[in-house]
């Protein structure tokens, strides 16, 4: 008798943690959704100069890692190796604490504005989100660069996400900050392929890029991008799809005459910057090298000569300590050969993000 009131019990326990698991994938299920391809971007305080040729004007590209990032925080995602083969994985799913946001955000800006650039492009600017303790870091740079119009495409949404279990992401809406000094003629949302299975696609980001238009003197537009493609993507197929559909949009918008620019985080080690950097750490295993054999005609990838030593991103699997991390360059730009460009990566030594800025000076050419 009392052994059939132990195994009711339990059985019970069982019944109730099914229907928890179950009414929570079906609370996922019921919340998912793409952001619909083709969306047009609200272009905010527009701007009146319009760009012209011969001159030189500037962009920064810079994935500010959601306020979070600093040498203290590792992302629980994240695996890798030492040199010696033990291995190290991340674990904080959040920032340290608010205060520490504020600190990042803030060291963002004050970066920002020293470069003074005529385009910002950034990536992982939240909106809302639990993970950077509700600091709206797209109303905070977009207020700090009031001489700037603004485009902002959100690429990742979710419902409260219960995952890692001792610290939950929680609800997210983050996504690609645009700061243009110039005049635009109208921006766009375009979707990337990503993995839709079960249960990737509740905890993988909307991935896109922004496609912002901009006269220019003559007759041409500038067509300047905004990217981030996905990081955590075994064999690379979701990234080699993703790098297909954007040269799709490059040679089309080349071959109508158009200037290109596109900076962005790759996700793919640019040029050959695989190990050049001083490291403790094995290459981690999502690391890839970007195909440029991809790129259509007249397209090239502009960056930072190696000799400057400056990686643009850091293994996040463990703390940043410089010299023991693993570090490379992910970030740069994609640039039409109408247009003359050159690219300084910027050393903050990872101060608020696990990437540095990257800065283009550039000149469209008559």
């Amino acid at each position: 008798m009392k052994l059939r009131r132990i195994l009711c019990v339990l059985g019970g326990l069982v019944v109730l943690c099914l229907l928890i698991v179950g009414g929570y994938a079906l609370y996922l299920q019921l919340q998912y959704s793409r952001i619909p391809d083709h969306l047009e971007l609200e272009v905010e305080n527009p701007q009146e100069p319009v760009l012209q040729t011969g001159t030189t004007y500037s962009a920064v590209t810079w994935n500010i890692g959601f306020g979070a990032y600093d040498h203290d925080f590792s992302f629980f995602m994240d695996k890798g190796f030492m040199e010696d083969g033990t291995p190290v994985q991340g674990k904080q799913s959040r920032a340290g604490s608010r205060e520490r946001v504020e600190a990042n955000v803030g060291g963002v800006e004050d970066t920002l504005k020293g470069l003074n650039a005529d385009f910002l492009l950034l990536q992982e600017v939240d909106e809302e989100a639990t993970r950077s303790y509700q600091v709206n870091q797209r109303q905070w740079l977009t207020e700090a660069f009031p001489d700037k119009s603004a485009v902002y495409a959100c690429n990742f949404h979710t419902a409260y996400l219960f995952y890692p279990v001792y610290e939950p992401h929680g609800i997210v809406n983050a996504g690609l900050l645009t700061l243009s000094g110039y005049a635009m003629d109208g921006a766009e949302r375009r979707s990337y392929p990503v993995d839709q299975s079960f249960p990737t696609k509740f905890f993988d980001l909307d991935r896109c890029f922004a496609v912002q238009r901009l006269p220019v003197d003559g007759g041409k537009e500038l067509v300047l991008i905004n990217s981030h493609m996905s990081a955590y993507d075994e064999g690379g197929i979701i990234r080699q799809a993703q790098l297909e559909l954007l040269c799709q949009v490059l040679e089309e918008e080349y071959r109508q005459g158009n200037y290109v620019i596109v900076g962005g985080d790759y996700n793919h080690v640019l040029g050959d910057t695989l190990g050049i950097f001083p490291s403790q750490q094995q290459v981690p295993p999502w690391v890839q090298t970007f195909d440029e054999t991809m790129l259509p005609e007249g397209i090239s990838v502009v960056y930072a000569d190696n000799d400057q030593q400056v990686p643009t991103c850091r293994s996040c699997d463990l703390p940043y300590t410089k010299g023991v991390n693993y570090t490379s360059v992910l970030d740069g730009f994609l640039v039409s050969d109408n247009v003359q460009a050159r690219a300084v990566n910027v050393d903050t030594d990872f101060a608020y993000s696990d990437h540095n800025p990257v800065k283009l000076e550039f000149t469209l050419l008559p």
